[in-house]
């Protein structure tokens, strides 16, 4: 089968390359230069020059914060975008994978948050993502939504990387300690994806890193596996206020994705200190 990737320059992008090259998987890949999701004679004209089989939604508008002043971009990619692809995956009765976000939760869940929980999203970002879902389910009864957490890859900007560098600059760094979630390394989450989209089933699933944590604890791993790094000090959210508020809990259970497509990704320091050993070569 051939799989058309969109949003080939993110990190699930990239990684999504780099995993279906090492498993012999035919993609064809589209950026924003190539395919804008928002154009849909683009994404149609894409799907028809991929000669797809089925379809991965890895494009996004990320920025969490910046999404607050810029809502009309944010849903114009997480909402309309997304739909553009889900209509022109159906015209062409194929699958798509949509890939969604923890952020579609409020965080006031106590426990790990399972698919059928309602949605109830704190910012623009979030929002804009579950519009996208729905718009998804609405448009390609064969479109599978995955939804995903605290991702961090090998390319593009991330939690990982930024912590590397202000631990370059600073002696001390204050993290926020009552967040939490399930970090997740874009490898395995590419690996996964690709095995579900050889045999997909509709439906809306939790992909994550194994394990859950806060960015303080995570902040402290990435320097413990490293050898080195500043003093890393935990503070509540409400001593770093943002302008998009964040859920204090969106630990995904990712149970119904093992039970249906026998794919299960690795624990988060694992995948950690695989991503730090590729990018810090040590």
């Amino acid at each position: 089968m051939k799989i058309a990737v969109f949003g080939a320059n993110g990190q699930v992008g990239h990684a999504l390359i780099r995993v279906a090259a090492r498993r012999n998987i035919a993609l064809g890949s589209f950026d924003r230069a190539t395919a804008d999701i928002t154009d849909i004679g683009a994404v149609a004209a894409a799907l028809d020059h991929a000669r797809a089989d089925a379809a991965i939604n890895a494009a996004a508008y990320t920025a969490v914060d910046k999404a607050e002043s810029e809502p009309d971009r944010a849903a114009a990619v997480n909402a309309n975008g997304a739909a553009h692809l889900a209509e022109a995956c159906a015209a062409r009765d194929i699958p798509l994978i949509h890939i969604s976000t923890d952020y579609v939760f409020d965080g006031t869940k106590t426990g790990a948050y399972v698919e059928d929980d309602r949605v109830a999203p704190l910012g623009v970002y979030g929002r804009t993502k579950a519009e996208g879902e729905s718009a998804v389910r609405e448009a390609n009864p064969r479109a599978v939504i995955v939804r995903t957490a605290w991702v961090f890859g090998l390319e593009g900007a991330n939690f990982v990387k930024t912590m590397l560098r202000l631990g370059s600059e600073r002696d001390v760094l204050r993290v926020v300690d009552d967040q939490h979630g399930n970090p997740t390394f874009a490898d395995d989450l590419a690996e996964a994806l690709l095995t579900i989209a050889a045999s997909p089933q509709p439906g809306t699933f939790h992909l994550a890193g194994q394990g859950a944590t806060t960015w303080c604890a995570f902040a402290r791993e990435i320097f413990r596996l490293k050898g080195k790094g500043p003093r890393v000090e935990a503070i509540t959210t409400a001593e770093y206020p943002t302008p998009a508020r964040r859920p204090a809990n969106t630990v995904l259970d990712c149970a119904k994705a093992k039970r249906t497509f026998a794919v299960e990704l690795p624990p988060w320091n694992d995948g950690l200190s695989r991503m730090l050993h590729a990018h810090l070569g040590k």
